[in-house]
């Protein structure tokens, strides 16, 4: 029982470098329409056993540059 689970732990490991990441970092810049910036944000995988190189998305953040203006 014991060499088992040492086997599973072993190919789990195994199985967790054959792929890494990359990023966050950005994909795209543009504006709300009121004083702020919309940045969208990516990741890349690698995936050792495949070979394949997959993009993916991360999400995206809203940054204030200047207040919105009060309502008069």
């Amino acid at each position: 029982m014991k060499s088992l689970k040492l086997l599973l732990i072993g190919v789990v490991a195994f199985i967790g470098i054959s792929c890494s990441t990359a990023g966050p970092f950005v994909t795209g810049i543009s504006s709300d329409g009121k004083g702020g910036l919309i940045v969208q944000k990516g990741y890349v995988e690698h995936n050792s056993w495949t070979g394949q190189i997959v993009n993916k998305e991360a999400g995206e953040s809203t940054i204030k540059i200047f207040p919105e203006k009060e309502a008069k």
